[in-house]
């Protein structure tokens, strides 16, 4: 599983971030948010999870009709149960890599990572104590895997954050969302940013809303300050 991984100059060891793609993949855009992430102080990982059908990087404001095919089968081959065992299998790498420091770590996602992000916080408790979902998919359905089963295994801390227009996460998902995260034992805060539509974190896309993306930085840097520095400084 191709992995792009960047810290801090020098040795570290460095809090670790797992960050997962939105349909995308693991795009330059992508690549440069890790870098932020980086930049803040964080190792970060972010695995290119279609390497099961190769290297794919999609232009998600694409309207081609062999763009949106494409997408539609990387998409649909992204199975919960994959993404967890892959989740796994990173981990186990982040703990032989001496640049990522030992103990709490965090994870953001983006889309469709944005519901891998809960669920690698819901199914590795012990390990991830900060999680942020920006504008996530399918977070509630029928099925056995649904996301906002696992909320209750939350430790630590967890930030929502929603678009206004999203058909992705109407606003009944978001009510219930909130409903459910007050029964939770997890620190929680779920945003939805005025004017905005899904995928507004990335720029350069025509949906970007640079004040919605820099509030969500915000929010996201000060919990982990809060979760994977505490304690260790």
């Amino acid at each position: 599983m191709e992995t792009f991984i960047v810290h801090p100059d020098g040795t570290g060891p460095f809090p670790a971030v797992v960050m997962f793609q939105n349909v995308g993949g693991l795009s330059e855009i992508l690549r440069g948010m890790a870098r932020r992430v980086a930049a803040a102080g964080y190792y970060c990982a972010v695995p290119s999870l279609y390497y099961r059908l190769g290297t794919i990087v999609i232009d998600p404001d694409s309207k081609d009709e062999k763009i949106l095919a494409l997408r539609k089968i990387a998409s649909g081959s992204l199975v919960n149960g994959k993404v967890v065992e892959d989740t796994r299998a990173l981990l186990e790498f982040i703990a032989e890599d001496k640049a990522a420091r030992k103990g709490p770590k965090g994870t953001i996602g983006y889309c469709q990572g944005g519901r891998f992000a809960v669920l690698a916080a819901g199914n590795f408790p012990d390990q991830f104590k900060a999680g942020a979902s920006l504008f996530g998919t399918q977070l509630i359905t029928t099925q056995a895997d649904s996301p906002n089963l696992v909320l209750e295994k939350l430790q630590g801390e967890i930030y929502f954050g929603f678009a206004e227009h999203d058909h992705s996460a109407p606003p009944e998902t978001v009510g219930k969302i909130r409903v459910q995260l007050k029964s939770c034992p997890v620190r929680s805060f779920v945003e939805v940013h005025p004017g905005t539509e899904h995928g507004y974190a990335f720029p350069g896309r025509v949906v970007y809303h640079q004040e919605a993306s820099e509030l969500s930085w915000k929010r996201i840097f000060e919990m982990f300050e809060r979760q994977l520095r505490k304690g260790q400084r």
